[in-house]
């Protein structure tokens, strides 16, 4: 059997990699340096984001293939729409490695070498993981979508695990049991996965996922989708396979955190296309399991949100009740629902890397430093008054939250919930549109609850000669320059879509 290669399309996927590989060839060559390592990291992430642009000018239908078979079908194929997830991915792990780039180059305990050496370390994880989230969606068969998917997650373990050995000893123990949490249930995905995988070549006699399917078995096929569904539903945080979600996200360093609540999230979406696009046509019931995970994960997402108190755990239950909403427009038959989807998920994780970004930024200026390694502040409370005592940081946090409750000002996040809506209203599936009607107020209620806060009044310091606490410091640390460019570049993109959406990618 010969195979037409065709790298130059893969590129996308290869520029990560081989830059990863690059980062740790360069740790032999120059030991004990950083920031070669991350700037290494940051231009293969640009050229695989410039290698989609060829691909964002495709029209309907046509794809990018490679490792095609002498029958046409190709196992790697980038159309357009793979194009959209691809270079979102690509964006959003360049803007998470901005900003970690301080937390990843800082010396280890009284100033020396970090014993972890994490610089190159993390720098080529968080590539390798890259890699595979850009090769998901555009997955042509179940070998390589399975493959990609487990090089975009077992990474993100490592990630998790590898914190800085200033930490304190508990914290850094929270952090290994987070990332037990992601691996045990990263493991249990693949199980299903791969099981769901045998029954689809069982049912259908190939592994090939596009193109027309002859169903030989169409009972084997039902459980192949319950399966291959449940196995994506882990990486989406889609209930009920969400309980990972607030155990790891509060468990790992922020900048892993809002990795695992980005890019990671691409992978999954990508993976759900693929699956339900190859077996939406020959079994609608597939569809029926999807309306329920969206119905379920946004509701119980938004309630348990409107309990927390601590920012990250909110944003943690936030990505549950917004995995409904992106799995929303896939319960329906319309040819536009993978489209549908997409664009709300370029709408959440911008809106997503702006919170994360804002939270970063004050739970830094709120930290003492202290030789232990206290966990930056992420309390719901740090945020009081936040308008009044640092407006620049208040102001796109008020966009990001309102683009996630689908408020205006931020039209934005208005129109990504109506294209959502759209493929399930025009096929009639009205019981599962009341229920996202719902979860339309619930939402509003957890970000508004949050912009409470916001605009409240300043938190009282303490009182003349009282102790201030150990988190107490003198005045607001200065945010670096590289966290304002992500602000405004960030809040720039949420409001040029609000002045002129754009509505389905």
């Amino acid at each position: 059997m010969n195979l037409e290669l065709h790298l130059t399309a893969t590129l996308p996927v290869l520029a990560p990699l081989l830059a990863a590989v690059f980062v740790l060839l360069l740790d032999v060559a120059v030991p004990h340096r950083r920031e070669p390592h991350l700037i290494v990291a940051a231009l293969g992430l640009a050229a695989g984001a410039l290698a989609t642009v060829p691909g964002l000018g495709l029209a309907a239908g046509d794809a990018r293939g490679a490792f095609c078979l002498p029958s046409g079908e190709c196992l790697y194929a980038a159309s357009r729409l793979v194009s959209v997830l691809q270079l979102t991915a690509l964006l959003a792990a360049l803007v998470v490695l901005v900003l970690a780039w301080r937390d990843w180059t800082a010396p280890g305990p009284g100033g020396g070498r970090e014993t972890t050496g994490r610089s190159p370390v993390v720098a080529a994880l968080a590539l390798g993981a890259t890699g595979g989230v850009v090769a998901v969606p555009a997955a042509g068969d179940l070998g390589t979508l399975l493959v990609a998917l487990e090089l975009a997650t077992l990474p993100t373990v490592a990630l998790v695990a590898l914190v800085r050995t200033t930490w304190a000893p508990e914290r850094r123990a929270r952090a290994v049991e987070g990332a037990v949490s992601l691996l045990t249930t990263s493991l249990v995905s693949f199980a299903l996965l791969a099981l769901g995988a045998g029954l689809w070549v069982a049912a259908t006699g190939t592994a090939l996922l596009g193109g027309a399917t002859t169903v030989e078995q169409p009972a084997l096929l039902v459980l192949a989708a319950v399966f291959l569904v449940a196995g994506l539903a882990f990486k989406v945080s889609a209930v009920p396979f969400h309980a990972w979600t607030p155990i790891t996200y509060a468990a790992a360093p922020l900048p892993v955190t809002t990795y695992l609540a980005t890019v990671s999230k691409v992978a999954a979406l990508g993976g759900l296309i693929v699956v339900v696009q190859a077996l939406g046509v020959v079994d609608e019931t597939t569809l029926v399991g999807i309306a329920v995970l969206a119905a379920a994960s946004m509701t119980l997402g938004n309630l348990v949100a409107l309990t927390q108190t601590d920012t990250v755990r909110l944003l943690a239950w936030s990505t549950v009740a917004q995995a409904g909403w992106v799995l929303l427009p896939l319960a329906s038959l319309s040819s536009r629902a993978a489209h549908a989807a997409t664009s709300y998920l370029v709408v959440y994780v911008t809106a997503t890397l702006l919170a994360f970004v804002v939270v970063i930024a004050v739970a830094a200026a709120t930290t003492t430093a202290d030789p232990a390694g206290r966990p930056p502040v992420t309390a719901l409370a740090s945020h009081q008054g936040l308008l009044r005592a640092r407006p620049l940081l208040a102001l796109p946090l008020a966009l990001a939250l309102l683009a996630l409750a689908g408020l205006p000002p931020a039209v934005v996040g208005v129109v990504a919930k109506i294209v959502a809506l759209r493929p399930v209203l025009g096929d009639g599936i009205w019981w599962l549109a009341v229920v996202a009607a719902l979860n339309i107020a619930l939402g509003v209620a957890v970000y508004v609850r949050w912009l409470a806060v916001v605009v409240g009044p300043v938190r009282p310091g303490p009182a003349p000669g009282a102790d201030p606490g150990p988190d107490h410091v003198e005045g607001p640390a200065p945010t670096p320059a590289r966290v304002w460019v992500l602000v405004a570049v960030l809040t720039a993109l949420l409001l040029a879509g609000s002045v002129l959406p754009v509505g389905i990618v």
